[in-house]
């Protein structure tokens, strides 16, 4: 029995012998700013669609509330996790997370939109499994690149070794078709990478390869084609393939230094489609103006730096890269997405971390901040 609660202790920072701090208020508290701002935008956006849809103004914002409570759950368990506890999800998390990117494909439980098969039914609930992907993937590049680390500089036994692991699952996402999630484990893997030390010209050449891959497969669909030319120049199609973003930079201008005002924005008005989800940022900019989008801008610069703080003063090979790859996941996600929504970048149909609305995304963010937290909460062995 004795030993059945050692074991258990062990999986939480707070019986560790080292010490325990409080919860990281430079982490928690722009992440709960986000996600606030996030409710009052799923309401505002979502009002009048879920009128339409279902007859309940409040349905959609209800689902997002019910969706923040679990992610909240996995957030304040993940936060009391100690380091061994951390290391012990790698191996739960990788053979869940690929066991529901298989069961996809399993007539039944695999759920096709758009043309796209990138979710799973499971009685009640609809999961998209590349969410819980990405964040294994997370875990599992810490685990493996941390027990490498004084051969990372040799290609064969340091950054090929990563490319063969993350390489078969982007090709299974780039099947589903899921471009987006591809690009964002992509560049997971070369932060890690780089963090864990391998050379600069051996990701350069990988780079130079991984690009030519992702190229080929942007032009090798016609509707990927499509999101090509339409960002290069949107108004060409402007009622057509290039509407989304159009509508973007209509709300993105309307709004101009300070915004219209809450709940005055007209995008959100069936104009800009996922006004809701991946465009969110879009209605901020049109409601809230330059200002309120460089509030949100500055929130997620702020997890990044404290996330980038922690990885650097955290002597742990493994917590460190850890902390690169949770933070990574969490700010280039917001990066890309608010670069789609300016028309930096092409579509990639990337929520924005914490204020989208969504199911698995959301949850799979907060899980994420969980074990940031965890690793903040790592005291003076620094």
């Amino acid at each position: 029995m004795r030993n059945a609660v050692t074991y258990l202790k062990s999986w939480f920072g707070r019986f560790e012998a080292v010490g325990y701090r409080r919860p990281d208020p430079w982490l928690w508290l722009p992440a709960a700013a986000l996600l606030l701002l996030g409710l009052l935008m799923v309401l505002n956006t979502t009002y009048f669609l879920g009128l339409e849809k279902t007859g309940d103004p409040f349905h959609f914002f209800k689902q997002h509330l019910a969706r923040i409570i679990v992610g909240l759950f996995f957030m304040l368990l993940l936060s009391q996790f100690s380091l061994t506890g951390l290391r012990r999800l790698v191996l739960p998390l990788t053979v869940i997370s690929l066991v529901m990117l298989v069961m996809v494909y399993v007539p039944g439980l695999g759920l096709v939109r758009g043309g796209a098969r990138r979710w799973l039914r499971l009685g009640p609930l609809i999961l998209e499994p590349s969410e819980f992907v990405k964040l294994a993937l997370v875990f599992l590049l810490a685990d493996f690149l941390s027990r490498r680390a004084e051969r990372m500089r040799s290609f064969a036994h340091g950054a090929l070794p990563g490319f063969l692991i993350v390489g078969p699952i982007a090709l299974v996402l780039l099947k589903q078709p899921d471009f987006g999630s591809t690009v964002m484990i992509s560049v997971i893997l070369f932060v890690m990478l780089y963090t864990a030390g391998a050379e600069l010209k051996h990701l350069g050449v990988a780079g130079a390869g991984a690009l030519c891959v992702l190229g080929f497969q942007a032009f090798a669909k016609s509707y990927r084609m499509k999101r090509m030319t339409t960002f290069l120049d949107p108004w060409i199609v402007a009622r057509g393939a290039g509407f989304q973003l159009v509508q973007s930079f209509i709300a993105l201008g309307a709004g101009g230094g300070w915004g219209v005002g809450l709940g005055a924005g007209r995008q959100k008005m069936f104009y800009l489609p996922q006004s809701h989800s991946d465009f969110i940022f879009a209605v901020v900019g049109e409601e809230f103006g330059i200002a309120g989008a460089a509030v949100v801008m500055a929130l997620f610069c702020v997890i990044l730096f404290r996330g980038m703080r922690i990885a650097h003063e955290e002597p742990d090979g493994f917590a460190s890269l850890l902390a690169v790859g949770l933070t990574a996941l969490l700010s280039l996600q917001a990066l890309i997405n608010m670069s789609v929504v300016i028309g930096m970048i092409p579509t990639k149909g990337l929520p924005l971390p914490f204020l989208s609305y969504g199911g698995s995304a959301i949850v799979m963010a907060m899980a994420a901040l969980g074990a940031l937290l965890a690793l903040g909460r790592r005291p003076a062995v620094r």
